[in-house]
């Protein structure tokens, strides 16, 4: 039965966006993603805060030790905690994900609103640009964008967020040519309602369901790029730390060492899944054909 059946028969009705959290609630994945980043997003910030030991602290005569009941997660050659190194190390990556995040959708989504609401050569020479940077390899633009710009960490969200904007304008873009026909933006046009008015009124509204459910997807993407990025080298330096360079440090010492790379690597690991399962989730939820 429809959810247009369904209220026929009860005699009520509810709003879309009633309609769609009713139906991310019932997406048993998205309620593990979501859970599960809480949660993980909780114990990065609050756990170094409860742990006896410091990220930077350094013990060099306790050296790399296995997990125990001291360190649970076992300490690195520098006898520093793993434990607090790998939720210090989340912060960096998960606030990555989302500050690059914002910078790419607030590109992206003003780039693709302008190049859809005006069309003809605007609208071609704009995107002949997103198509040119479509042909170069996004991480050498990233790791180019670092040495120029040095390694701190506000270069780092700018640079990232710098090259993951451009699926977002070809998605805004698109939606934006499809709303520039419906007769609510006519009747602001005939009125004489100024482009920035229109724009801000009455298209970005109705942007804000395909912009969350890429903003969901885009994180995990964004904390991948920052990982391979710090995996090089050329991310967040030392003595900070997160999970690309301790993925980095653990993937050198394997063979010795392997707790030193398969606690970071699992944190990174469900992290990703779970921002994909929320991401999936909101995708069928706000989907438009599955209201009816």
């Amino acid at each position: 039965m429809t959810r247009l059946e369904r209220e026929a028969l009860t005699g009520t009705a509810r709003s879309l966006g009633a309609d769609a959290w009713e139906r991310l609630r019932a997406n048993r994945m998205a309620r593990i993603g979501g859970v599960l980043f809480v949660g993980i997003t909780l114990l990065c910030l609050i756990g170094p805060f409860l742990s006896p030991y410091s990220p930077e602290t350094t013990q060099l005569a306790y050296g790399a030790q296995a997990p125990s009941a001291q360190h649970w997660f076992g300490t690195d050659e520098l006898g520093r905690d793993l434990l607090v190194r790998t939720l210090t190390g989340g912060r960096i990556s998960i606030g990555v994900g989302f500050a690059a995040t914002a910078v790419a959708l607030l590109i992206g989504v003003i780039y693709g609103m302008v190049a859809g609401y005006h069309g003809g050569r605007i609208e071609a020479v704009m995107m002949r640009f997103v198509d040119m940077l479509y042909a170069l390899p996004f991480t050498i633009i990233v790791i180019l964008l670092t040495v120029l710009l040095g390694r701190s960490i506000l270069l780092i969200f700018l640079a990232i967020g710098a090259v993951e904007w451009l699926t977002m304008a070809r998605i805004v873009r698109g939606q934006t040519k499809a709303l520039r026909r419906q007769t609510f933006v006519d009747a602001s046009i005939t009125a004489g309602a100024p482009t920035p008015h229109i724009l801000l009124r009455h298209i970005l509204p109705n942007l804000l369901s395909p912009v969350i459910v890429f903003s969901t997807l885009t994180i995990p993407a964004v904390i991948l790029l920052e990982s391979v990025i710090s995996f090089l080298g050329l991310g967040v330096q030392p003595p900070m730390s997160s999970w690309g360079i301790l993925i980095n440090e653990g993937a050198v010492k394997l063979d010795i060492y392997p707790w030193m790379l398969v606690f970071p690597a699992i944190f990174f690991s469900l992290t990703i899944f779970a921002l994909n399962f929320i991401g999936d989730g909101l995708r069928d939820a706000l989907d438009p054909k599955d209201s009816a």
